[in-house]
């Protein structure tokens, strides 16, 4: 069973946050048994560290679910340079890998898209690849969509991140026409060759973690979770 999965995005609201909740709504339902995590590695600005401390019981202090944070919402080379201090990756590695020891299955949310800066030297992507992550890529359902998810993939490729598939996201409330329109899947797939696992409708209360693991079981995680076995 896969043990990690790291939820990337096209870029900054691609719907990353509402991903990784569903999954894990999904995987407590579903998989009560076994123990979660969840993890932002690094932040910067207030969010969703906050969001995955109130909404599930992780028994995870802040500093657990994010061992690296910083005030300002920026890129963290730019956040960090503002308050004098550097991007520590050690850190947020050596949470990473304490996390996995602690839990069955554990979620980690980037930030940005795979685009974003990490370092003044490296992006998302290059760590996602160094750190051997399992990676799903969330790409919005809106104009432009299939050329974000296009690039993004070939960025994956290029850095020799582990893609397991794309989930899209409604960001805002889409008709099943609209959706066919501007993420249809099969064109996805065809210019990616990456399987698309389904689509996540837009979602107003995003607390109701009974609806969203109902919602979760229209698409493919039962491959992702279970493949590499």
């Amino acid at each position: 069973m896969l043990k990690t999965l790291l939820i990337a995005g096209t870029d900054t609201d691609a719907g990353k946050t509402v991903v990784t909740t569903v999954i894990a709504a999904y995987w407590q339902k579903h998989f009560p048994q076994r123990s979660l995590g969840i993890m932002k590695p690094i932040q910067s600005g207030v969010g969703d560290r906050e969001w995955y401390d109130n909404v599930f019981n992780l028994g995870l202090s802040l500093a657990e679910i994010t061992p690296l944070y910083f005030q300002a919402p920026l890129a963290p080379p730019i956040a960090a340079a503002k308050e004098n201090r550097t991007v520590d990756l050690a850190v947020v590695w050596q949470a990473l890998l304490s996390l996995q020891k602690q839990r069955d299955f554990l979620l980690v949310e980037s930030l940005g898209g795979l685009g974003s800066p990490v370092t003044d030297e490296l992006t998302v992507a290059d760590l996602a690849a160094e750190w051997r992550l399992p990676t799903i890529l969330v790409v919005p359902v809106r104009l432009g969509a299939i050329a974000h998810a296009v690039a993004n993939v070939a960025l994956a490729r290029q850095a020799r991140v582990n893609l397991q598939g794309i989930v899209l996201n409604c960001t805002q409330p889409r008709t099943e026409t609209e959706i066919a329109d501007l993420t249809p899947p099969e064109l996805i797939t065809s210019f990616t060759h990456i399987p698309v696992l389904g689509c996540l409708p837009y979602l107003e209360n995003r607390t109701d973690l009974e609806k969203l693991a109902q919602l979760a079981s229209n698409l493919d995680w039962e491959t992702l979770f279970f493949q590499n076995e």
